[in-house]
């Protein structure tokens, strides 16, 4: 039952939470991406290469177990996912922008998470370790729970009347966090794979993903803003940056590589990655970080 909920219904919920943000927007959103694609292609950039460079620097000299090292470069491998795309939508960032990263990261894995992992463990525990991913399988994922009910809310807000819409938008700002913070507290509590973790004494992990998360954040700001971004382009790849689909890292690291020590990272890191990510986005948002204003 447990699992059910969270090999089904979490599905489902993320879809939902997707088709939710999507009224939110219309096909000129979208078109300002691809006709000044400069942004997007920063952010995946920044997403694929730079990531798991800083997390490479970080775990090289961090005191931690080889195994926890791992797990990091698998966070850092892992693209922005739903929750993402929610938080940037509450602070007025750029959704499409944020969407079309998700999107465009979530295919660039399928060659990039195996290279990572392959050097991870060369590097850190001094063996191979061959990764796939199975093509068909993240490619239907994508589609059937970020691209097809993103664009199904777009066609909706884009050809219905504004007194169809209006009325779901408003309850939608409660409902769509509370959904995603539902679906993560699923999968860190019911998924059958996840052991139960004392969080005091993984003190020592939390302190370098604390680090990763802000350290990452405030570079993929800088970066943006360095090449001549806008303001609200510069905090919406910092979001990308912050909120690293741990669902996707639970998943390799139990099924695909089968070691929930690695995964250990990954829980960690979705515990309070949503929170940090929130409170330093709406800082940069607001200019309330030194050095960070437009």
């Amino acid at each position: 039952m447990q699992q059910s909920f969270v090999d089904f219904i979490m599905p489902f919920t993320i879809a939902l939470i997707m088709l939710g943000i999507g009224l939110e927007l219309k096909f000129k959103d979208f078109h300002r991406v691809f006709i000044q694609p400069k942004a997007v292609i920063s952010g995946v950039i920044s997403q694929m290469l730079i990531m798991p460079l800083i997390a490479l620097l970080m775990v090289y000299f961090w005191p931690i177990e080889p195994i926890y090292k791992v797990g990091l470069m698998l966070l850092a491998a892992c693209p922005g996912g739903t929750a993402s795309n929610l938080v940037t939508k509450i602070l007025g960032g750029r959704v499409a922008l944020s969407i079309s990263m998700t999107a465009f990261n979530s295919f660039i894995i399928l060659f990039t998470i195996p290279a990572i992992l392959q050097l991870s463990f060369f590097l850190f525990l001094g063996k191979e370790q061959t990764i796939e991913l199975n093509f068909w399988e993240t490619t239907a994922t994508v589609f059937y729970t970020v691209i097809i009910p993103a664009s199904l809310g777009v066609l909706i807000n884009e050809f219905t009347s504004e007194n169809f819409t209006k009325p779901l938008k408003k309850p939608l700002k409660i409902i769509l966090p509370a959904l995603l913070i539902i679906a993560l507290l699923a999968v860190i509590f019911l998924d059958e794979d996840n052991k139960e973790i004392d969080y005091f004494s993984h003190l020592n992990l939390i302190i370098p993903l604390l680090l990763f998360n802000v350290i990452t954040m405030l570079i993929g700001y800088r970066i943006g803003k360095f090449i001549g971004l806008s303001h609200e382009s510069n905090f919406t790849i910092a979001i990308e940056l912050g909120l690293q689909n741990s669902v996707l890292a639970l998943f390799i690291a139990n099924q695909v590589v089968g070691n929930a020590d690695i995964s250990t990272m990954a829980i960690l890191y979705s515990s309070f990655s949503f929170i940090s990510t929130f409170g330093i986005a709406y800082l940069m948002k607001n200019q309330l970080i030194p050095g960070f204003k437009s």
